[in-house]
C-alpha cells in the first residue's frame, strides 16, 4: 500500500492541478509530500480538506493511514477518505474498500469492503478491480450481491 500512496501523490498533483479550488496551495502541498515535507504538506492540505476538496482529504486520510507526517490513526483516516469518497473520489473509495476489509479504524465488514471498492472499480481503478477479485473469495454469493445493492443505491443517490 505504501507505493501506491506515493505514487498516486504525483499523479493526482498533476491530474488536480488545474481542477481543484486553492490548485496553488494544493500542488504547493503535493510538492511538499513528494519530497518529505509533510509538515507543509499537512498545512496546505488540511484547510483545503476542511473546505471540501476531495483531493486534499483523500491525501489527509492517506496521511493519517500510514502515520505520514502524522501519527498513526485508522479513525481519522478513515474520516478523510470518506468524505473524499462520498464526493466520488476514486481513490478514497478503493482505500475505504481496504480499511473496512482490514479493520482499519471500523470493524471489519466485507460487505462495506466489496461497495466500496467496486465503486472505485466502476470508474477504472485498476487496482479495485483486482480488490474485487481478492474480496469475491472471501464473501458468500448473498454477501457480495448485498454490496452489489449497496453500491447502486449509493450511485442512484448521485454520489
Amino acid at each position: 500500500m505504501n507505493k501506491r500512496w506515493l505514487s498516486l501523490s504525483i499523479a493526482v498533483g498533476l491530474v488536480f492541478l488545474l481542477a481543484v479550488p486553492g490548485c496553488t496551495d494544493f500542488q504547493t502541498g503535493v510538492d511538499a509530500y513528494n519530497r518529505g515535507d509533510y509538515e507543509t504538506a499537512l498545512k496546505k492540505f488540511l484547510p483545503l480538506a476542511n473546505q471540501g476538496d476531495a483531493a486534499a482529504q483523500y491525501f489527509l486520510g492517506g496521511m493519517y493511514a500510514q502515520g505520514t507526517g502524522v501519527p498513526q490513526d485508522y479513525t481519522e483516516a478513515m474520516k478523510w477518505h470518506r468524505v473524499a469518497a462520498d464526493q466520488g473520489d476514486a481513490n478514497a473509495q478503493y482505500n475505504l474498500g481496504i480499511m473496512y476489509d482490514k479493520g482499519q479504524g471500523v470493524p471489519q465488514d466485507y460487505i462495506q469492503a466489496y461497495m466500496w471498492t467496486s465503486l472505485a472499480a466502476a470508474q477504472g481503478d485498476e487496482d479495485a478491480v483486482e480488490g474485487l477479485e481478492i474480496l469475491g473469495k472471501k464473501m458468500s454469493p448473498d454477501q457480495i450481491a448485498q454490496a452489489q445493492r449497496l453500491a447502486r443505491e449509493w450511485t442512484s443517490k448521485g454520489k
